[in-house]
């Protein structure tokens, strides 16, 4: 695959999985529009020079360390065992986490085992899709085991005897408990990530970059945001302030004939029920939280 031409960035994606989906949502969402190509793995960034390629997860820091991609989303579990195989752990940039595709890589072992602690791990056979980094982060804890890797269906192995304990990913549970393990440690968390090379780029193409991840941090921030309005006593301007959660400066207006104000607020912050009830009793009427679509700072 050839690399990127200088005056387009590309970046890759997970074709299919969990984390695909809210990938293309949050790109589709900094204003890209995409033509796609007939095999579908290759999309064509139609009004800003920002191209997709969709590839396997695991692909994906490959690509970025070999410099076909720029950019590379991607899950910070499968980030670090690549570069972890690869460049010592080296190599690329974490620029931004992104909020979704959250899970942990833990040790996991039957439930029968009388077992309490990963110390007491020391010379026992873990099996993992994840070799590089369990043994990465077991070794930082001081303890020495017998990795293997499986591709796949990590959680039998110790049904049929082939390990005493296992390091995989876990989101609810369901499977270890299927599968009569019980959660022993968790050693790394993860979610999904924006990974850039390590090392320097053109100035034409941090440009870029800029003006894209400008509009990713947009999006972002603004997903995270609701703007506020209400009406309160001039006099509880302080109390309400205050009770408005992530705001440093709203705006303030008169309300026309009466000694009440309008207070507009961008919270940074999430709001609750709990905050709204709290800004009734100091004085707030006609409150409205709304969504943030976009954000530029």
């Amino acid at each position: 695959m050839s690399k990127p031409q200088i005056n387009r960035i590309r970046v890759a994606i997970q074709k299919s999985g969990r984390l695909s989906g809210r990938s293309l949502d949050l790109l589709k969402n900094c204003g890209l529009q995409f033509a796609r190509s007939k095999d579908k793995l290759f999309w064509y960034g139609k009004d800003f020079p920002v191209d997709l390629l969709l590839v396997r997860d695991d692909d994906i820091p490959r690509l970025l360390l070999d410099g076909v991609c720029d950019l590379g989303i991607v899950g910070e579990n499968i980030a670090r065992e690549v570069m972890l195989e690869r460049n010592g752990g080296k190599g690329l940039r974490l620029l931004r986490k992104l909020g979704f595709g959250h899970c942990r890589l833990c040790i996991a072992v039957p439930e029968e085992m009388n077992i309490s602690d990963s110390t007491e791990l020391e010379g026992k056979r873990i099996a993992t899709s994840y070799p590089a980094l369990t043994r990465y982060l077991l070794e930082k804890k001081g303890i020495s085991t017998e990795i293997f890797e499986l591709s796949g269906s990590v959680e039998i192995a110790p049904g049929l005897g082939t390990a005493d304990a296992i390091s995989d990913l876990v989101s609810t549970g369901t499977t270890l408990r299927a599968n009569h393990l019980r959660e022993l440690e968790v050693l790394f968390e993860s979610q999904a990530a924006l990974y850039g090379r390590e090392g320097d780029v053109s100035a034409d193409r941090q440009l870029l970059l800029d003006r894209l991840l400008a509009r990713l941090e947009g999006v972002l921030r603004a997903a995270e945001c609701k703007y506020v309005m209400l009406h309160a006593p001039r006099e509880s301007l302080k109390k309400i302030t205050e009770l408005l959660p992530g705001v440093e400066h709203p705006s303030i207006m008169s309300l026309e004939g009466t000694d009440r104000i309008a207070i507009h607020a961008v919270c940074g912050e999430a709001v609750f029920w709990e905050h709204l009830e709290a800004l009734k009793a100091a004085g707030a009427s006609a409150i409205l939280v709304l969504p943030v679509e976009k954000m530029l700072a």
